[in-house]
């Protein structure tokens, strides 16, 4: 018998809770957000919610479940170096209090040196620390048939000492279920993205 869709998810989203737990407790910390404090949500279109429609994009589902104002600051196709000219404008119009990067898909998938990516990913935590704003990551996988996440990822949070949602979009796309194409969620699997995410940032101490 095939089990019931909700318990399906129930039994992911249990599975996920657990991993999460185990992997946050070597994870620096976050401080607490304020209320009405920004985060900014920096990416390409895996932020910007290429599968889905704007209000199912992570984000926005994280603006619903945080109850803090969420910045879709996402650019379909953009490349890591493209991202790091375009932040500084974003920081100084949003004063955002903490930004979650999601970047670095499209160098991926253009085969682009994965050093290049990883030192424009430190130059954005640089940019983002001048303003006095709290930053964390999220690993993106390289293409494969099996995803795994791109070892870099994690070698610059561990650089910086901020924290990284680690495996999930690796976890989320590598089912049929989660995705709209190979690279994109759809809608149901943004909304695991950021249930993840809003349980992580509590886990470090950033939402109460």
């Amino acid at each position: 018998m095939t089990p019931h869709p909700a318990m399906q998810s129930a039994v992911v989203a249990l599975l996920l809770a657990l991993l999460l737990s185990a992997c946050s407790e070597q994870q620096p910390a976050l401080q607490p957000l304020e209320p009405g404090d920004r985060i900014l949500a920096f990416g390409d279109s895996l932020t910007w919610g290429t599968g889905t429609d704007r209000e199912h994009a992570w984000p926005a589902v994280l603006a619903r479940l945080s109850g803090h104002p969420v910045i879709n600051a996402g650019v379909p196709g953009e490349i890591s170096a493209q991202g790091l000219q375009r932040l500084p404008g974003l920081l100084e119009a949003h004063h955002p209090a903490l930004v979650i990067l999601l970047h670095g898909g499209n160098d991926l998938l253009r085969k682009l040196p994965e050093k290049d990516i990883a030192a424009n990913l430190r130059a954005m935590i640089a940019q983002i620390r001048e303003k006095h704003a709290q930053v964390m990551l999220i690993a993106v996988p390289r293409p494969s048939l099996l995803l795994s996440d791109a070892d870099f990822y994690s070698g610059v949070a561990r650089e910086e000492n901020i924290p990284i949602l680690e495996d999930s979009l690796a976890d989320l796309l590598g089912s049929s279920a989660n995705r709209s194409d190979t690279v994109h969620l759809n809608r149901f699997g943004y909304g695991l993205l950021a249930r993840q995410l809003y349980q992580f940032i509590r886990q470090q101490g950033g939402l109460q």
